[in-house]
């Protein structure tokens, strides 16, 4: 079977990568800086019998990645878009290349609007990005790399994890809808395409990127009723003004003030009608998952549902939620 390497496999999207190139008949080697961490939706007895490795590796120091590279003789690999990279990872990619890697398939961003070229750095997400695209295009060339680029993940739900608990969320724009994209529907095109170019399938892209957006449109108040629905609770949502609801968000749900306000900005945009939703990208982009999973894309309350209600609000740390958070705001 051919070998892949999947960089970041315990995040929910890298998992999700993993496993469905796993499943897709590769052998997969789990490049991570601990070795011993748990991987979600991976159980250990899975690993041991599956095909699957592990490897060490951290993007800070390429020479683990030549290493985890050179150990796994893959050609193909899967890594994400480090956001704190100061070369937009160009020594990464470099390390990638020069381990033998000939084809990566990278995280990243629905916020990319328009050719990565002409990103401003005024749009400081959607730009780091894109110099991340421009970076592994320039290292990988024009057909040596795919972009996957999902919008609004629904585990950002957990951004009023605290309130949903309670019972009661606060909401400054509780009508702001999203299309609430699944991550382990992201990580399953991610590994799709990977096990796909890893066996030699042509994947016949127009371009060197894929746009991947949810099943639905759904508010935010409507999104957090649906979780409580999941979790067995009935959750009454206030609509309160912005300085309430950044209060909630901060005092109670933990968030940094600065991504508080951020998400609440995001959340005011798109209550006013400047969603990423109407974008042109948008339109096309709503069948790419059934495209590559060969099944719709998976709904905000089936998602909830198949996590279970024990673990419904423990699937990711309050790190990986920010992550989330920075990873698709434009």
């Amino acid at each position: 079977m051919a070998p892949v390497v999947v960089f970041g496999p315990t995040g929910a999207v890298g998992s999700a990568a993993a496993r469905t190139a796993q499943q897709l008949g590769t052998t997969v080697y789990l490049a991570m800086r601990n070795t011993t961490k748990p991987i979600p939706g991976l159980s250990a007895e899975k690993d041991r019998e599956g095909d699957f490795e592990r490897v060490q590796a951290d993007f800070s120091q390429p020479d683990t990645i030549s290493t985890a590279v050179a150990q796994s003789k893959a050609k193909h690999a899967f890594i994400y878009t480090d956001l704190t990279s100061s070369d937009h990872m160009q020594a990464s990619f470099t390390a990638l290349k020069e381990a033998g890697i000939e084809f990566v398939v990278l995280l990243s961003s629905f916020g990319i609007q328009e050719d990565v070229h002409n990103v401003s750095p005024e749009d400081h997400i959607a730009y780091v990005h894109a110099q991340t695209e421009i970076s592994l295009e320039e290292i990988f060339g024009a057909t040596g790399y795919v972009a996957v680029r999902p919008a609004f993940y629904a585990s950002n739900t957990l951004w009023w994890k605290a309130p949903i608990q309670t019972g009661h969320v606060k909401l400054a724009w509780p009508a702001a809808a999203f299309d609430w994209i699944s991550p382990e529907d992201i990580g399953g095109v991610c590994g799709t395409i990977l096990a796909r170019r890893a066996q030699g399938t042509d994947l016949s892209l127009a371009e060197p990127y894929v746009n991947l957006v949810g099943a639905e449109k759904m508010g935010v108040g409507d999104a957090v009723k649906t979780i409580g629905k999941g979790l067995g609770k009935e959750i009454n949502v206030t609509e309160v003004d912005e300085n309430v609801a950044l209060d909630s968000l901060v005092n109670e749900s933990g968030l940094p003030e600065p991504i508080a306000r951020a998400v609440l900005g995001m959340c005011q945009s798109a209550a006013n009608g400047q969603s990423f939703m109407d974008s042109p990208r948008y339109g096309p982009a709503v069948g790419n998952i059934e495209k590559y999973l060969g099944r719709p894309a998976t709904q905000l309350h089936s998602g909830w549902r198949q996590i279970g209600r024990s673990s419904a609000l423990e699937i990711l740390g309050f790190s990986e939620l920010i992550l989330h958070f920075m990873a698709i705001c434009n």
